[in-house]
């Protein structure tokens, strides 16, 4: 297996900065596009298993708080189908960055996010925002 494939990561970088793009600009249809049908998604207070639920959960929320901003994002590609993100997030005045995880596999419709973790940290206390 040919880890960190360049084809993969260029591919998957473009997929993810398009959801970003999508999820900012709180376009709740794309959002879900680019979810398998059958991903499970587990958010800080929250977990959606399949597009049915993801949908709903989506269409509840409100739009991202201004600014959002990643930090240290990093691809990994393992093989031709499946890649995994992970990134922190943050918000300008928030001293606490989250994290978020996505596994993304290769579908015949294209790249879509299989896996998706949200979390923000507990009891271990803030991750300084230090851009």
């Amino acid at each position: 297996m040919e880890l960190d494939s360049p084809e993969v990561i260029t591919e998957v970088a473009a997929a993810f900065a398009a959801y970003e793009e999508a999820l900012v600009a709180n376009d709740v249809d794309r959002v879900i596009g680019f979810f398998a049908g059958d991903a499970v998604r587990f958010g800080i207070a929250d977990q959606q298993s399949g597009a049915v639920e993801q949908e709903r959960w989506r269409r509840a929320q409100p739009a991202l708080p201004p600014g959002r901003f990643l930090k240290d994002t990093i691809i990994r590609g393992y093989g031709a189908d499946v890649a995994i993100v992970t990134t922190l997030f943050g918000y300008p005045g928030r001293d606490v960055l989250g994290r978020q995880s996505q596994t993304w596999a290769r579908r015949p419709e294209g790249w879509r996010i299989v896996h998706a973790h949200v979390s923000e940290p507990g009891a271990d206390g803030p991750i300084p925002p230090d851009r």
